[in-house]
């Protein structure tokens, strides 16, 4: 319970601007009829309390004045007719006000109509009479339960004009933000950039639009120079490396050349077409675009484990570990081959680099590849984090940048793959490369 308190705290509001300006109106005149009304109330029934009570009290001061003055003379007041007893008569004095001390009470009774009245009773104990004189508080109750009823009507009413008030004001102060987000939605669903500030006065809105036209287009022309760079650099690289593989491709072919040299040839050509299909893979996440394969309407993922596994065996060098490739079934996606030998390149290098001795086994089922090593494994939390750029794991013996598997994550992003890295059950660590779009394990 105390943890989602803290995460509701945490959490800003998501109620819409303009919700929250009509709200606080309709609050704000809510509050405000509110308080007014419980003000009149108290003050009206404190004073009206205190008026009578005073009054009454005055009034049996004066009875006995009079009759002490002149006995013979009846006694009046401003309110109500008095009651009189001597003390000789004291015994006439109605039973339920014999109890009654000099002052103002409350008391109800039966009123003439037979009905239950409320009445404030005020009572003055003099040495030769007894005072009392009632006031009939009835009909002032129902003329409180009359206020208070005109009292809740007004509350409504201006709650009501508040409210409206509110939606009409949040309307007209909204007007230029709704503007302005609705231009940004429509560049943001493919249209295209245009200045937002000359669609805007010179307030406090059009300096937000002339803030973000000036970001947009710093941003557009950063992306343009990174987008021209990474095509020349791709364009660039072609060159050189298609003529290093036909170079190894033409001494390769001579029949008198030595095994040993072969050899070396051989890593050179894997190392190419590595390179190759890096430069393709990274031009692709450069210009955020998807691209089906070049080869075929599908990619052999069998056939890209079988390369990247004969090429990541110069990272195992006199290491006591063996590679292996276990194909449990068939497994096509529509990717170029290339950026399928990139993610699980990145995923097989790793597993060799980790691993000092053991195994490293690359299962492609049907649609998915799971690597698995025999490395000193990884803590469960620290998983996601090896995804970011410059993150290494932990006991690492071979040094690199941290990028590989930041490069896996943002290709399956792009293709709407999936990977993840779990400890192994024995010893390890396991690598998935789901193809499934948003799919889970």
């Amino acid at each position: 319970m105390e943890s989602a308190i803290a995460w509701s705290i945490r959490m800003p509001s998501r109620r819409r601007l303009r919700s929250r300006i009509i709200l606080s109106y309709a609050l704000l005149g809510f509050g405000l009829a509110a308080l007014f009304a419980v003000a009149a109330m108290y003050v009206r029934n404190t004073v009206e309390n205190r008026l009578i009570v005073e009054q009454l009290q005055h009034d049996v001061d004066d009875i006995v004045k009079q009759v002490r003055a002149d006995p013979t003379r009846p006694a009046g007041t401003n309110l109500v007719a008095p009651w009189i007893f001597s003390k000789r008569k004291e015994y006439k004095i109605p039973l339920a006000w014999q109890d009654f001390g000099t002052g103002v009470h409350d008391y109800t009774g039966v009123g003439q109509d037979g009905r239950v009245h409320h009445y404030k009773i005020a009572v003055r104990r003099a040495p030769d009479y007894d005072v009392f004189e009632l006031y009939d508080v009835t009909r002032d109750e129902l003329g409180k339960r009359q206020l208070t009823t005109a009292l809740v009507v007004t509350v409504i009413l201006l709650g009501t004009f508040s409210l409206l008030i509110g939606i009409w004001l949040s309307a007209r102060v909204m007007s230029p933000v709704t503007e302005l987000a609705a231009r940004l939605r429509a560049f943001r669903k493919g249209g295209t950039l245009e200045p937002l500030a000359p669609y805007f006065a010179e307030d406090e809105v059009g300096e937000l639009a002339a803030a973000l036209d000036d970001y947009a287009q710093r941003q557009t022309a950063m992306i343009a120079r990174d987008r021209e760079f990474n095509a020349d650099v791709s364009h660039e690289l072609r060159t050189p490396l298609a003529v290093i593989a036909t170079t190894t491709e033409l001494l390769m072919g001579n029949p008198d050349l030595p095994e040993k040299a072969r050899t070396r040839l051989k890593r050179i050509e894997r190392a190419v077409r590595q390179s190759t299909e890096l430069t393709q893979a990274l031009l692709l996440l450069s210009r955020a675009e998807r691209s089906g394969p070049v080869d075929g309407e599908t990619t052999d993922v069998a056939k890209v484990a079988a390369d990247v596994i004969d090429t990541s065996e110069q990272h195992i060098g006199h290491k006591p570990v063996q590679m292996q490739l276990v194909i449990e079934s068939r497994c096509e996606v529509e990717a170029p081959s290339s950026v399928v030998a990139v993610a699980l390149g990145n995923l097989v290098g790793n597993a060799c680099k980790y691993t000092l001795e053991g195994e490293v086994v690359v299962r492609v089922q049907s649609d998915r590849v799971l690597v698995e090593d025999t490395g000193p494994g990884i803590k469960p939390e620290h998983a996601e984090r090896l995804f970011e750029r410059g993150v290494r794991g932990e006991g690492e013996v071979v040094k690199g940048a941290g990028l590989g598997l930041a490069i896996v994550r943002r290709l399956c992003e792009l293709y709407g793959w999936r990977v993840s890295l779990v400890p192994r059950a024995e010893r390890g660590a396991v690598a998935t490369l789901d193809f499934r779009s948003g799919s889970g394990e």
